[in-house]
This record gives structure tokens, C-alpha cells and sequence, in this order.
């Protein structure tokens, strides 16, 4: 009997080293032969699962989101039901900076990406695709917020979710050790209690 190959675990392992390649070496040693040996195959076999650099820089954003949302999701559950927004925004916020290990990665995959869209299209609307659902996402529990009355009603929720986002500006600040990861999470409460404090 063929032995059974486990395609999705293949690019999901591809994804990976791709992730370490960027961690630990830039976007600008970025090729499929570098990430072929990181991840130890040989370049014809990663290019059975990824036709591309970008097809391959693609599904690693995309698993990289994945990998962000099921963290957030984790996180979530912890809160137990119906958590506080206040929770909600922070624990999404604190995910979306490099504060650990993992976070680190998909933030650095994200740094690349971004670069990558400036100069192709096709990834241009793909990242753009991401962050309009997630900057949408964001809206909808600031949105919500001011209908449960945690959120002062005069608030305009698409400039406060602006507002919120604009906090994940830290990344580079932890990045290049001008702050410490304390400090970024300090200023989030800070904005938060300025946010949910009641008029």
C-alpha cells in the first residue's frame, strides 16, 4: 500500500522554515532554495507543494493569521463566556506584537509580507484582504461595546478602532529594543482605561 503523505503538514512545515529563514536571517535571504534547506529538502521537492516564491510567501502569511487567530481563540476561552470587550481588545493587541516566541515569528512574517506587497500586486490584495477583515473584527467588538454602554456613545467606533490598531506600531519599537515588551502593554492599558472609562 503507497504510504500516505500528508501534503498540508508538508507546506505547514514549509511555512515554518520560512517563518525561521525571516526570524533569523531577514527577508532579503528569502529564496526557495534557503528555505528548502531550512526546512531539509531539496528544492525540487518544495517545489512540488509551491510552484512560487510567492505562492510559498502566501500560504506562510496565511498560516501565519491562522496561527494569530487560533492563539487569540485560545485566549478567548480563557476568558471564560462572554468575557469583557476591554479583555477582548487586549488580549487580541497583546497577540498581535512580537511578546513571545511565537508571536515573534508570525510578526517578523508579517513585517515580510508587507514589504513583499509593495511591489506585487497579487500579494498587495491578499494582505490587504487580511487586514480589512481584521481591522473589521476590531470594529465590530468596539461597535458592540458602545451598545452594551462599556464605550461612551459620543466615541466614533471606526476612529477608536483606528486608534486601537495604531497601537500594534510598537512591533519595531520591542523589535529594536528602544522599549521593553512591558512598556508597549503598559501604554495598551493605558489606552484602554481611557477608552472604557465611563463618562
Amino acid at each position: 500500500m503507497p504510504k500516505q503523505v500528508d501534503h498540508r503538514g508538508r507546506r505547514e512545515a514549509i511555512a515554518r522554515a520560512l517563518w525561521r529563514v525571516v526570524e533569523q536571517r531577514g527577508v532579503t535571504q528569502l529564496t526557495m532554495r534557503v528555505v528548502a534547506q531550512e526546512a531539509g529538502m531539496s528544492l525540487g521537492q518544495l517545489q512540488h507543494y509551491f510552484a512560487s516564491r510567492t505562492a510559498m510567501l502566501s500560504f506562510a502569511m496565511d498560516f501565519a493569521s491562522e496561527q494569530t487567530s487560533l492563539r487569540v481563540e485560545r485566549g478567548l476561552r480563557e476568558l471564560g463566556d462572554r468575557p469583557h470587550p476591554r479583555d477582548v481588545l487586549r488580549l487580541t493587541l497583546a497577540e498581535m506584537l512580537p511578546l513571545h516566541a511565537d508571536a515573534r515569528a508570525t510578526s517578523r512574517m508579517s513585517a515580510a509580507y508587507v514589504l513583499e506587497a509593495l511591489h506585487d500586486e497579487a500579494v498587495h490584495e491578499q494582505a490587504r484582504r487580511g487586514l480589512v477583515q481584521g481591522r473589521a473584527l476590531v470594529e465590530q467588538v468596539v461597535r458592540q461595546a458602545i451598545a452594551d454602554g462599556h464605550i461612551d456613545s459620543r466615541r466614533d467606533p471606526s476612529t477608536e478602532s483606528n486608534l486601537l490598531l495604531a497601537l500594534t506600531g510598537f512591533t519595531p519599537l520591542i523589535e529594536l529594543d528602544v522599549i521593553e515588551p512591558q512598556d508597549a502593554l503598559a501604554a495598551i492599558d493605558v489606552h484602554l482605561d481611557r477608552l472604557f472609562r465611563s463618562t
